[in-house]
Protein backbone atom coordinates (compact mmCIF):
# COMPACT_ATOMS: atom_id res chain seq x y z
CA UNK A 1 0.00 0.00 0.00
CA UNK A 2 1.13 3.53 -0.74
CA UNK A 3 -0.48 6.85 0.14
CA UNK A 4 -1.10 8.94 -2.97
CA UNK A 5 0.05 12.17 -1.33
CA UNK A 6 -2.04 14.92 0.23
CA UNK A 7 -5.83 14.89 -0.01
CA UNK A 8 -6.83 18.17 1.70
CA UNK A 9 -6.13 20.53 4.59
CA UNK A 10 -8.95 22.04 6.66
CA UNK A 11 -8.87 25.38 8.49
CA UNK A 12 -11.21 27.60 10.53
CA UNK A 13 -12.37 31.03 9.36
CA UNK A 14 -14.44 33.73 11.01
CA UNK A 15 -15.84 35.10 7.74
CA UNK A 16 -17.03 32.83 4.92
CA UNK A 17 -17.38 35.47 2.19
CA UNK A 18 -14.03 37.05 3.00
CA UNK A 19 -12.41 33.62 2.67
CA UNK A 20 -14.16 33.04 -0.68
CA UNK A 21 -12.99 36.43 -1.95
CA UNK A 22 -9.40 35.79 -0.90
CA UNK A 23 -8.93 32.22 -2.12
CA UNK A 24 -11.31 32.00 -5.10
CA UNK A 25 -10.88 35.65 -6.07
CA UNK A 26 -7.38 36.84 -5.25
CA UNK A 27 -5.53 33.48 -5.30
CA UNK A 28 -7.51 32.17 -8.26
CA UNK A 29 -8.56 28.80 -6.84
CA UNK A 30 -11.88 27.28 -7.81
CA UNK A 31 -14.59 27.07 -5.17
CA UNK A 32 -15.59 23.45 -5.70
CA UNK A 33 -18.13 22.89 -2.94
CA UNK A 34 -20.39 24.94 -0.68
CA UNK A 35 -21.77 22.66 2.00
CA UNK A 36 -22.03 22.54 5.81
CA UNK A 37 -20.11 20.96 8.65
CA UNK A 38 -21.27 17.37 9.18
CA UNK A 39 -21.10 17.74 12.97
CA UNK A 40 -22.23 21.39 13.25
CA UNK A 41 -24.55 22.03 10.29
CA UNK A 42 -25.18 25.65 11.26
CA UNK A 43 -21.66 26.38 9.94
CA UNK A 44 -20.47 26.34 6.32
CA UNK A 45 -17.83 23.92 5.08
CA UNK A 46 -16.22 25.48 1.99
CA UNK A 47 -13.86 23.68 -0.42
CA UNK A 48 -11.37 25.21 -2.88
CA UNK A 49 -9.01 23.57 -5.35
CA UNK A 50 -8.25 23.02 -9.01
CA UNK A 51 -10.85 22.77 -11.79
CA UNK A 52 -11.83 19.19 -10.90
CA UNK A 53 -11.45 19.39 -7.12
CA UNK A 54 -8.55 16.95 -7.31
CA UNK A 55 -6.96 15.53 -4.14
CA UNK A 56 -3.74 17.41 -3.49
CA UNK A 57 -5.26 20.76 -4.49
CA UNK A 58 -7.96 20.99 -1.84
CA UNK A 59 -8.11 23.61 0.91
CA UNK A 60 -11.25 23.62 3.04
CA UNK A 61 -12.66 25.85 5.78
CA UNK A 62 -15.14 25.48 8.59
CA UNK A 63 -16.76 28.92 8.70
CA UNK A 64 -17.85 29.91 12.22
CA UNK A 65 -19.06 33.53 12.10
CA UNK A 66 -16.96 35.80 14.33
CA UNK A 67 -14.95 32.86 15.67
CA UNK A 68 -12.38 33.83 18.26
CA UNK A 69 -8.90 34.39 16.85
CA UNK A 70 -6.70 31.32 17.09
CA UNK A 71 -2.95 31.04 17.48
CA UNK A 72 -0.79 28.19 16.24
CA UNK A 73 1.32 26.53 18.90
CA UNK A 74 2.72 23.17 19.95
CA UNK A 75 1.14 20.29 18.08
CA UNK A 76 -0.43 22.48 15.37
CA UNK A 77 0.25 23.17 11.69
CA UNK A 78 1.34 26.79 11.28
CA UNK A 79 2.22 27.28 7.59
CA UNK A 80 0.94 25.97 4.25
CA UNK A 81 3.10 25.90 1.13
CA UNK A 82 1.34 26.50 -2.20
CA UNK A 83 3.15 25.40 -5.34
CA UNK A 84 3.79 27.41 -8.50
CA UNK A 85 5.58 26.05 -11.56
CA UNK A 86 8.34 28.64 -12.14
CA UNK A 87 10.30 31.43 -10.49
CA UNK A 88 8.67 34.09 -12.76
CA UNK A 89 5.33 33.03 -11.23
CA UNK A 90 6.59 34.31 -7.88
CA UNK A 91 7.10 37.75 -9.41
CA UNK A 92 3.53 37.70 -10.70
CA UNK A 93 2.19 36.86 -7.25
CA UNK A 94 4.31 39.51 -5.56
CA UNK A 95 2.73 42.15 -7.79
CA UNK A 96 -0.80 40.76 -7.48
CA UNK A 97 -0.72 40.42 -3.72
CA UNK A 98 0.82 43.83 -3.12
CA UNK A 99 -1.72 45.46 -5.47
CA UNK A 100 -4.45 43.99 -3.24
CA UNK A 101 -2.83 45.42 -0.11
CA UNK A 102 -1.40 42.12 1.12
CA UNK A 103 1.96 42.43 2.87
CA UNK A 104 4.55 40.02 1.43
CA UNK A 105 8.03 38.82 2.26
CA UNK A 106 10.41 37.45 -0.38
CA UNK A 107 13.13 34.90 0.33
CA UNK A 108 15.84 33.93 -2.13
CA UNK A 109 17.15 30.55 -1.00
CA UNK A 110 14.94 28.76 -1.60
CA UNK A 111 12.85 31.16 -3.65
CA UNK A 112 9.52 31.79 -1.93
CA UNK A 113 6.92 34.45 -1.16
CA UNK A 114 5.37 34.53 2.31
CA UNK A 115 2.14 36.26 3.34
CA UNK A 116 -0.92 35.72 5.54
CA UNK A 117 -4.59 35.36 4.73
CA UNK A 118 -7.30 37.58 6.28
CA UNK A 119 -7.62 35.26 9.30
CA UNK A 120 -3.87 35.32 9.93
CA UNK A 121 -2.99 31.90 8.47
CA UNK A 122 0.63 31.82 7.27
CA UNK A 123 1.01 30.95 3.57
CA UNK A 124 4.06 30.49 1.37
CA UNK A 125 4.33 30.27 -2.40
CA UNK A 126 7.18 27.96 -3.43
CA UNK A 127 8.52 26.78 -6.78
CA UNK A 128 7.84 23.12 -7.58
CA UNK A 129 9.18 22.73 -11.11
CA UNK A 130 8.96 18.92 -11.10
CA UNK A 131 5.19 18.68 -10.57
CA UNK A 132 4.08 15.75 -12.73
CA UNK A 133 0.39 16.65 -12.83
CA UNK A 134 -0.23 20.37 -12.20
CA UNK A 135 -3.50 20.97 -10.36
CA UNK A 136 -4.56 24.34 -11.78
CA UNK A 137 -7.74 26.35 -11.52
CA UNK A 138 -8.82 28.77 -14.25
CA UNK A 139 -9.09 32.46 -13.34
CA UNK A 140 -9.43 35.30 -15.87
CA UNK A 141 -6.75 37.41 -14.18
CA UNK A 142 -4.23 34.64 -13.48
CA UNK A 143 -2.23 33.41 -16.51
CA UNK A 144 -2.07 29.64 -16.74
CA UNK A 145 1.73 29.61 -16.41
CA UNK A 146 1.52 31.51 -13.11
CA UNK A 147 -1.41 29.68 -11.51
CA UNK A 148 -1.11 27.78 -8.24
CA UNK A 149 -0.60 24.09 -9.12
CA UNK A 150 -1.45 22.37 -5.83
CA UNK A 151 -0.02 22.12 -2.33
CA UNK A 152 3.68 21.47 -1.91
CA UNK A 153 4.02 21.12 1.85
CA UNK A 154 3.19 22.20 5.37
CA UNK A 155 5.13 23.09 8.50
CA UNK A 156 3.95 22.28 12.00
CA UNK A 157 5.09 23.13 15.50
CA UNK A 158 6.27 20.03 17.30
CA UNK A 159 4.15 18.99 20.26
CA UNK A 160 6.74 16.50 21.52
CA UNK A 161 10.35 15.64 20.74
CA UNK A 162 11.06 15.62 17.01
CA UNK A 163 11.23 11.84 16.66
CA UNK A 164 7.95 11.23 18.54
CA UNK A 165 6.07 10.30 15.38
CA UNK A 166 8.98 9.15 13.21
CA UNK A 167 7.90 5.50 13.33
CA UNK A 168 4.32 6.40 12.43
CA UNK A 169 5.36 8.57 9.50
CA UNK A 170 8.07 6.31 8.08
CA UNK A 171 7.17 2.75 9.03
CA UNK A 172 3.37 3.02 9.03
CA UNK A 173 2.49 5.76 6.53
CA UNK A 174 5.45 5.50 4.14
CA UNK A 175 7.06 8.94 4.44
CA UNK A 176 10.79 9.35 3.82
CA UNK A 177 12.80 10.90 6.65
CA UNK A 178 15.06 13.72 5.42
CA UNK A 179 16.56 14.56 8.80
CA UNK A 180 16.05 17.21 11.50
CA UNK A 181 12.30 16.72 11.74
CA UNK A 182 11.61 16.90 7.99
CA UNK A 183 9.86 14.27 5.88
CA UNK A 184 8.59 13.77 2.36
CA UNK A 185 5.58 11.81 1.13
CA UNK A 186 6.06 10.70 -2.48
CA UNK A 187 2.78 9.67 -4.05
CA UNK A 188 4.19 8.99 -7.50
CA UNK A 189 2.48 11.79 -9.41
CA UNK A 190 2.75 14.19 -6.48
CA UNK A 191 4.86 14.73 -3.42
CA UNK A 192 4.34 16.62 -0.20
CA UNK A 193 6.95 17.97 2.23
CA UNK A 194 6.21 17.79 5.97
CA UNK A 195 8.41 19.50 8.56
CA UNK A 196 8.49 20.50 12.22
CA UNK A 197 9.64 23.72 13.87
CA UNK A 198 10.20 24.34 17.56
CA UNK A 199 6.98 25.74 19.06
CA UNK A 200 6.70 29.28 20.41
CA UNK A 201 4.41 27.98 23.17
CA UNK A 202 0.93 26.59 23.57
CA UNK A 203 -1.61 27.38 20.88
CA UNK A 204 -5.36 27.65 20.75
CA UNK A 205 -7.53 26.61 17.85
CA UNK A 206 -9.72 29.28 16.29
CA UNK A 207 -9.89 31.50 13.23
CA UNK A 208 -6.70 31.35 11.19
CA UNK A 209 -5.57 27.94 12.41
CA UNK A 210 -5.48 24.50 10.81
CA UNK A 211 -8.05 22.00 12.05
CA UNK A 212 -6.64 18.84 10.44
CA UNK A 213 -4.66 17.47 7.51
CA UNK A 214 -5.84 14.60 5.31
CA UNK A 215 -3.70 12.17 3.33
CA UNK A 216 -4.90 10.57 0.10
CA UNK A 217 -5.63 6.86 -0.11
CA UNK A 218 -6.88 4.85 -3.05
CA UNK A 219 -10.38 3.52 -2.44
CA UNK A 220 -9.31 -0.11 -2.28
CA UNK A 221 -6.56 0.53 0.31
CA UNK A 222 -8.62 2.58 2.75
CA UNK A 223 -9.65 -0.18 5.15
CA UNK A 224 -6.08 -1.46 5.04
CA UNK A 225 -4.82 1.92 6.24
CA UNK A 226 -7.23 1.81 9.15
CA UNK A 227 -5.91 -1.60 10.15
CA UNK A 228 -2.31 -0.45 9.77
CA UNK A 229 -2.79 2.69 11.92
CA UNK A 230 -4.63 0.66 14.55
CA UNK A 231 -1.81 -1.87 14.47
CA UNK A 232 0.63 0.96 15.23
CA UNK A 233 -1.13 1.43 18.58
CA UNK A 234 -3.20 4.53 17.79
CA UNK A 235 -6.91 5.03 18.31
CA UNK A 236 -8.49 5.41 14.88
CA UNK A 237 -12.14 6.09 14.06
CA UNK A 238 -14.35 3.85 12.02
CA UNK A 239 -14.64 4.71 8.34
CA UNK A 240 -16.92 7.77 8.05
CA UNK A 241 -18.85 8.64 4.91
CA UNK A 242 -18.22 12.32 4.10
CA UNK A 243 -20.32 12.19 0.89
CA UNK A 244 -17.39 13.23 -1.34
CA UNK A 245 -14.88 10.78 0.18
CA UNK A 246 -14.62 8.27 3.01
CA UNK A 247 -12.42 9.16 5.95
CA UNK A 248 -10.71 7.83 9.06
CA UNK A 249 -9.25 10.08 11.77
CA UNK A 250 -6.54 9.66 14.39
CA UNK A 251 -4.43 11.98 16.52
CA UNK A 252 -0.75 11.33 16.02
CA UNK A 253 1.97 11.58 18.72
CA UNK A 254 2.80 15.23 18.02
CA UNK A 255 -0.84 16.08 18.78
CA UNK A 256 -1.91 16.85 15.18
CA UNK A 257 -5.19 15.44 13.88
CA UNK A 258 -4.55 13.25 10.83
CA UNK A 259 -7.18 12.02 8.40
CA UNK A 260 -6.87 9.54 5.56
CA UNK A 261 -9.42 10.18 2.80
CA UNK A 262 -10.34 8.28 -0.35
CA UNK A 263 -10.38 9.38 -3.99
CA UNK A 264 -14.04 8.58 -4.59
CA UNK A 265 -16.77 9.51 -5.12
CA UNK A 266 -15.39 13.03 -5.68
CA UNK A 267 -16.95 16.49 -5.74
CA UNK A 268 -18.99 15.99 -8.92
CA UNK A 269 -21.14 13.29 -7.31
CA UNK A 270 -23.93 15.80 -6.60
CA UNK A 271 -23.15 18.67 -9.03
CA UNK A 272 -22.47 19.18 -12.70
CA UNK A 273 -18.65 19.44 -12.99
CA UNK A 274 -19.13 22.71 -14.90
CA UNK A 275 -21.00 24.24 -11.95
CA UNK A 276 -19.11 23.03 -8.87
CA UNK A 277 -19.55 25.21 -5.80
CA UNK A 278 -22.43 27.25 -7.16
CA UNK A 279 -25.28 25.89 -5.02
CA UNK A 280 -25.64 24.85 -1.39
CA UNK A 281 -25.14 21.10 -1.12
CA UNK A 282 -26.09 19.40 2.14
CA UNK A 283 -24.95 16.09 3.60
CA UNK A 284 -27.69 13.51 3.26
CA UNK A 285 -28.17 13.47 7.02
CA UNK A 286 -28.92 17.22 7.05
CA UNK A 287 -31.07 17.57 3.94
CA UNK A 288 -34.16 17.84 6.15
CA UNK A 289 -32.69 21.07 7.57
CA UNK A 290 -32.39 22.77 4.17
CA UNK A 291 -35.16 25.32 4.63
CA UNK A 292 -33.81 26.47 8.01
CA UNK A 293 -30.17 26.48 6.90
CA UNK A 294 -30.91 28.49 3.75
CA UNK A 295 -32.66 31.01 6.00
CA UNK A 296 -29.98 31.26 8.70
CA UNK A 297 -26.66 30.76 6.86
CA UNK A 298 -25.15 34.06 5.67
CA UNK A 299 -25.13 34.51 1.87
CA UNK A 300 -21.91 33.41 0.19
CA UNK A 301 -21.29 34.35 -3.45
CA UNK A 302 -19.08 32.20 -5.65
CA UNK A 303 -16.95 34.49 -7.87
CA UNK A 304 -17.85 32.37 -10.91
CA UNK A 305 -21.52 33.23 -10.51
CA UNK A 306 -21.17 37.01 -10.60
CA UNK A 307 -18.60 38.17 -8.05
CA UNK A 308 -15.38 38.79 -9.93
CA UNK A 309 -12.56 40.52 -8.09
CA UNK A 310 -12.36 40.83 -4.31
CA UNK A 311 -11.84 44.18 -2.68
CA UNK A 312 -8.62 44.50 -0.66
CA UNK A 313 -9.14 42.78 2.67
CA UNK A 314 -7.74 43.96 6.01
CA UNK A 315 -5.06 41.56 7.18
CA UNK A 316 -3.91 40.83 10.68
CA UNK A 317 -0.71 42.51 11.83
CA UNK A 318 1.57 39.69 13.05
CA UNK A 319 3.14 42.07 15.60
CA UNK A 320 -0.19 42.86 17.24
CA UNK A 321 -0.93 40.84 20.40
CA UNK A 322 -3.57 38.17 19.98
CA UNK A 323 -6.55 38.47 22.30
CA UNK A 324 -8.76 35.41 22.54
CA UNK A 325 -12.25 36.30 23.68
CA UNK A 326 -14.15 34.01 26.00
CA UNK A 327 -16.89 32.26 24.05
CA UNK A 328 -20.36 33.63 24.27
CA UNK A 329 -23.61 33.22 22.43
CA UNK A 330 -23.91 36.79 21.16
CA UNK A 331 -22.37 36.17 17.73
CA UNK A 332 -24.05 32.87 16.96
CA UNK A 333 -26.87 32.67 14.41
CA UNK A 334 -30.48 32.22 15.32
CA UNK A 335 -31.34 28.74 16.49
CA UNK A 336 -31.25 26.52 13.37
CA UNK A 337 -32.98 23.73 15.27
CA UNK A 338 -36.40 25.11 16.31
CA UNK A 339 -38.60 22.62 18.12
CA UNK A 340 -40.69 20.56 15.75
CA UNK A 341 -44.43 20.38 16.09
CA UNK A 342 -45.31 17.04 17.68
CA UNK A 343 -46.51 14.46 15.20
CA UNK A 344 -49.26 12.42 16.80
CA UNK A 345 -48.97 9.72 14.14
CA UNK A 346 -45.22 9.21 14.64
CA UNK A 347 -44.18 6.23 16.80
CA UNK A 348 -42.59 7.17 20.15
CA UNK A 349 -38.82 7.31 20.14
CA UNK A 350 -37.20 4.27 21.75
CA UNK A 351 -35.77 4.84 25.24
CA UNK A 352 -32.04 5.39 25.41
CA UNK A 353 -29.76 2.82 26.99
CA UNK A 354 -28.61 5.08 29.82
CA UNK A 355 -25.58 3.01 30.75
CA UNK A 356 -24.16 3.36 27.23
CA UNK A 357 -25.18 7.01 26.93
CA UNK A 358 -23.49 7.76 30.26
CA UNK A 359 -20.12 6.59 28.92
CA UNK A 360 -20.44 8.74 25.81
CA UNK A 361 -21.51 11.75 27.88
CA UNK A 362 -18.49 11.31 30.15
CA UNK A 363 -16.22 11.42 27.11
CA UNK A 364 -17.95 14.59 25.84
CA UNK A 365 -17.68 16.16 29.32
CA UNK A 366 -13.98 15.32 29.53
CA UNK A 367 -13.29 16.91 26.13
CA UNK A 368 -15.29 20.03 27.00
CA UNK A 369 -13.46 20.36 30.31
CA UNK A 370 -10.14 20.03 28.48
CA UNK A 371 -11.19 22.73 26.00
CA UNK A 372 -12.16 25.15 28.78
CA UNK A 373 -8.90 24.42 30.58
CA UNK A 374 -6.87 25.25 27.46
CA UNK A 375 -8.78 28.49 27.01
CA UNK A 376 -8.09 29.58 30.60
CA UNK A 377 -4.43 28.59 30.32
CA UNK A 378 -4.08 30.58 27.11
CA UNK A 379 -5.65 33.65 28.73
CA UNK A 380 -3.54 33.43 31.91
CA UNK A 381 -0.29 32.07 30.44
CA UNK A 382 -0.08 29.46 33.20
CA UNK A 383 -0.65 25.70 33.05
CA UNK A 384 -3.28 24.38 35.45
CA UNK A 385 -2.56 21.35 37.63
CA UNK A 386 -5.12 18.50 37.77
CA UNK A 387 -6.12 19.67 41.26
CA UNK A 388 -6.71 23.21 39.98
CA UNK A 389 -8.83 21.93 37.12
CA UNK A 390 -10.97 19.91 39.54
CA UNK A 391 -11.40 22.92 41.82
CA UNK A 392 -12.21 25.17 38.87
CA UNK A 393 -14.83 22.74 37.58
CA UNK A 394 -16.63 23.03 40.92
CA UNK A 395 -16.22 26.74 41.67
CA UNK A 396 -14.69 28.84 38.89
CA UNK A 397 -17.37 30.84 37.02
CA UNK A 398 -15.47 30.27 33.76
CA UNK A 399 -16.37 26.58 34.05
CA UNK A 400 -19.94 27.10 35.29
CA UNK A 401 -21.51 26.45 31.88
CA UNK A 402 -20.45 22.79 32.21
CA UNK A 403 -22.41 22.21 35.42
CA UNK A 404 -25.70 21.51 33.66
CA UNK A 405 -24.03 18.60 31.86
CA UNK A 406 -22.32 17.48 35.08
CA UNK A 407 -25.65 17.43 36.93
CA UNK A 408 -27.28 15.45 34.14
CA UNK A 409 -24.48 12.83 34.26
CA UNK A 410 -24.93 12.56 38.04
CA UNK A 411 -28.67 11.96 37.64
CA UNK A 412 -28.00 9.30 35.01
CA UNK A 413 -25.50 7.64 37.38
CA UNK A 414 -28.19 7.46 40.04
CA UNK A 415 -30.74 6.03 37.60
CA UNK A 416 -28.28 3.40 36.36
CA UNK A 417 -27.43 2.41 39.94
CA UNK A 418 -31.15 2.06 40.84
CA UNK A 419 -31.95 -1.34 39.36
CA UNK A 420 -35.62 -0.94 40.35
CA UNK A 421 -35.86 2.58 38.94
CA UNK A 422 -38.96 3.99 37.32
CA UNK A 423 -38.88 3.56 33.49
CA UNK A 424 -40.49 6.99 33.19
CA UNK A 425 -37.45 8.51 34.91
CA UNK A 426 -35.15 6.82 32.40
CA UNK A 427 -37.25 8.14 29.50
CA UNK A 428 -37.21 11.65 30.95
CA UNK A 429 -33.42 11.57 31.36
CA UNK A 430 -33.05 10.34 27.78
CA UNK A 431 -35.19 13.23 26.58
CA UNK A 432 -32.98 15.65 28.55
CA UNK A 433 -29.88 14.24 26.87
CA UNK A 434 -31.45 14.70 23.44
CA UNK A 435 -32.54 18.23 24.33
CA UNK A 436 -29.14 19.28 25.68
CA UNK A 437 -26.71 17.84 23.16
CA UNK A 438 -28.54 16.29 20.24
CA UNK A 439 -27.90 18.73 18.58
CA UNK A 440 -26.82 21.54 20.98
CA UNK A 441 -29.09 24.58 20.91
CA UNK A 442 -27.03 27.74 20.15
CA UNK A 443 -29.74 29.90 21.76
CA UNK A 444 -28.76 28.55 25.21
CA UNK A 445 -25.56 29.34 27.10
CA UNK A 446 -24.53 25.69 27.22
CA UNK A 447 -25.38 25.07 23.57
CA UNK A 448 -23.51 28.16 22.38
CA UNK A 449 -20.39 27.24 24.32
CA UNK A 450 -20.61 23.62 23.25
CA UNK A 451 -20.63 24.73 19.61
CA UNK A 452 -17.67 27.02 20.31
CA UNK A 453 -15.80 24.05 21.78
CA UNK A 454 -16.38 22.16 18.51
CA UNK A 455 -14.64 25.02 16.74
CA UNK A 456 -11.54 24.86 18.92
CA UNK A 457 -11.07 21.17 19.73
CA UNK A 458 -11.54 18.44 17.09
CA UNK A 459 -11.73 15.86 19.88
CA UNK A 460 -15.05 17.43 20.90
CA UNK A 461 -16.39 16.86 17.38
CA UNK A 462 -15.36 13.20 17.45
CA UNK A 463 -16.85 12.66 20.94
CA UNK A 464 -20.07 14.42 19.87
CA UNK A 465 -20.29 12.25 16.75
CA UNK A 466 -20.03 9.08 18.87
CA UNK A 467 -22.74 10.36 21.23
CA UNK A 468 -25.00 11.47 18.38
CA UNK A 469 -24.93 7.97 16.94
CA UNK A 470 -26.85 6.83 20.04
CA UNK A 471 -29.42 9.62 19.96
Amino acid sequence: MQLQGLHHITMITADAQRTVDFYAGLLGLRMVKKTVNFDAPEAYHLYFGDEAGSPGSILTWFAFPDAAQGQAGAGMIHRLQLAVATTPALEFWLRRLEAAGVATQRSAAPAAVQFTDPDGLSLELVVAEDVAAPLRAVHPDVPEEHAIVGLAGARAYAGAELAADASLLVDTLGFTALGAGTYRLDGGSSRFDWAYDHPPGRGIQGAGTVHHIAWHSSDEDHEGWRERVHGAGLYVTDVIDRDYFHAIYFRQPQGILFEIATTSPGFAVDEDPAHLGEGLRLPKQHEHLREELERTLPPVVNPRTGHTEPAPVPLLDPDEPVVVAAPDASSLPDDPFPPDEPDASAPPRPPLELRVVRNRLLDVHRRLLQTQQLEVEHATGRKMSPHEVLAAAMGDPRFSWLRELSALITQIDEAVADKDGDPATARALGDRVRSLVGPPNPATDFGARYLRAMQTNPDVILAHRDLSALL
